[in-house]
């Protein structure tokens, strides 16, 4: 009798009594890169495991402002998308919660995980100069950059659009290359330079490749799968050049945020972003970040053959917050952002 009893108590109770609780019908993820990516992904997770995802597409200096700020209560399960400065930095300030997916051994690199197995990373990006096609053909004696210090060039002089440290992760690995190509005095000198020639700084990286496109400014500063897509998939008329000299890039990561409340579900995601099947995902969107895991056929290899500074990801982070609060007190506020 008593184990009937025992018995029944199990069934009504089960997570109690060892069983498993019961699945998640939802997720809630916090998505840094393009919406068009973060929609497909959706959608493509939707039909894969029947649960249903809700989304926030915002730039990476956000979605970590926004996850320091809900740190007691978070309102998100995963992050997915934007440089891993940021995911260092929620790190350090105990956000993210410690997974060891089975599918690391997918990726191509060490380098492609934390150590502590906090964030995995999703795809990779260089900094990336563009220029607008009929600007340069209005201008015949006019090359497009090649070199950061061609940027301070007198005809670039008020036709720049870059994004901002203080919201966007594309700026913050841009301003971190230069630290660390010129040092911090040259490099703080020629951001004071550079910042007099900006038209526009505006709220993400995916926005200044759009606007030199339409014609707003001469130059953009971004990543160059940003710069691809806009050329590729709304065919602006854009000329793509890399600084002869060595540029810096960014591994995009993601990371389950602790004390999620659908922590079943963002293993899920996490697991599943890890694999060719999903990160094969991101051409067929317009996204043409080269993926981190073994079995994709990269679109754009001459990506890849990009001359790379020795970018140093751990001293990018611990830097971040003082160097965004010099940039904004010093070159440019975040105030009134485009876009």
């Amino acid at each position: 009798m008593k184990q009937f009893l025992v018995a029944m108590i199990c069934l009504i109770l089960l997570a109690s009594c060892g069983g498993s609780s019961s699945r998640s019908t939802e997720v809630n993820v916090l998505c840094s890169p393009q919406d068009t990516w973060c929609r497909g992904m959706k959608a493509a997770f939707e039909a894969k495991f029947n649960i249903k995802v809700n989304y926030a597409n915002m730039s990476a200096g956000e979605a970590l402002s926004r996850l320091r700020t809900e740190k007691d209560n978070p309102q998100f399960d995963i992050w997915w998308g934007g440089s891993i400065d940021n995911y260092i930095l929620a790190k350090e300030d105990g956000l993210l919660a410690q997974y060891d997916s089975p599918n690391y051994g997918n990726l191509l690199e060490s380098r492609y995980k934390d150590k502590d197995n906090q964030w995995g990373g999703i795809y990779v990006g260089s900094l990336a100069f563009c220029t607008n096609r009929d600007w340069l053909a209005a201008h015949p004696n006019i090359k497009p950059p090649q070199s950061w210090d061609d940027l301070l060039k007198p005809e670039f002089t008020g036709e720049i659009s870059m994004p901002h440290p203080a919201t966007s992760g594309t700026a913050y690995t841009l301003v971190s290359t230069i630290l660390q190509l010129k040092g911090e005095r040259e490099g703080w000198a020629y951001l004071n330079k550079l910042g007099g020639q900006v038209k526009q700084f505006t709220k993400s990286g995916n926005s200044s490749p759009i606007l030199v496109g339409k014609g707003e400014a001469a130059v953009c500063l971004g990543f160059s799968h940003a710069i691809i897509e806009q050329v590729k998939v709304n065919n602006l008329p854009l000329e793509l050049t890399f600084p002869q000299e060595g540029t810096g890039y960014e591994i995009g990561g993601m990371a389950i945020i602790k004390g999620a409340k659908h922590e079943d579900a963002a293993k899920l995601w996490f697991d599943w972003a890890l694999t060719a099947e999903a990160q094969a995902l991101s051409l067929e969107l317009g996204a043409y970040q080269a993926p981190t895991v073994k079995g994709i056929e990269v679109a754009l290899p001459e990506l890849l053959t990009v001359k790379l500074i020795e970018y140093d990801f751990v001293w990018s982070a611990e830097h971040k917050d003082k160097f965004v609060k010099k940039f904004t007190q010093e070159i440019a506020t975040a105030d009134n952002l485009l876009r």
